[in-house]
């Protein structure tokens, strides 16, 4: 698999998350299709940076390329990939994933969902879960998308060229309004509520 480039990510941050579908994340000996996505730009209050250049947004507005994670409810590591050129605060916050390797130790880590091992449709179907799956961790904050240790590789196979649905974000307060959620059409492993056609 061929790594995306610097390039990719240094473009409007909704151009980048919604050709981010289809394209794969690895970390930890595990990989997953990226199937759906949410953009966030320091123009609009439901992002992180709106508020400015502080030392928790600090790697936001750094250079694009780089994972920006943090905890949500203090519980979830979260991924998102920081877009646009350095000194604009934007990323794209990686929200569910189609596993395709080492599902095993996505399973593992993801451990017992009532009593039963989880299914692949519900081990990366959240942004938290999929960090979960992966292995992905807190420490991983400000480091590349290219080199890793998390990696994200361009479209390959059925995915070069994937339907995409536009909607509005989830689970956020403010600018609710904003269509910013970008999933990969009919797939099963997008969080809910399901996007719908049209």
């Amino acid at each position: 698999m061929r790594a995306l480039r610097a390039d990719f990510y240094a473009r409007p941050v909704l151009e980048v998350a919604a050709d981010l579908i289809g394209c794969t994340v690895e970390h930890g000996g595990s990989a997953g299709v990226i199937v759906e996505t949410e953009a966030y730009h320091e123009s609009e209050p439901a992002s992180h940076s709106f508020a400015g250049l502080t030392q928790r947004t600090g790697t936001l507005f750094g250079e694009p390329a780089r994972a920006y994670i943090y905890r949500s409810y203090g519980i979830h590591a979260l991924l998102n990939a920081v877009c646009e050129p350095e000194g604009i605060g934007s990323g794209v916050l990686i929200r569910a994933l189609l596993p395709v390797s080492g599902i095993e130790r996505m399973r593992a880590r993801r451990g017992l969902i009532a009593g039963r091992p989880a299914r692949d449709r519900e081990l990366c179907s959240g942004p938290g879960k999929l960090t979960q799956a992966l292995g992905v961790t807190l420490g991983e904050n400000a480091t590349s998308l290219i080199t890793g240790p998390i990696r994200i590789h361009a479209r390959a196979g059925d995915w070069r060229d994937p339907a995409v649905l536009e909607g509005t974000r989830v689970g956020i307060s403010r600018a609710v309004e904003l269509p910013w959620r970008f999933c990969a059409a009919g797939s099963r492993h997008v969080s809910r509520p399901q996007p719908r056609a049209g």
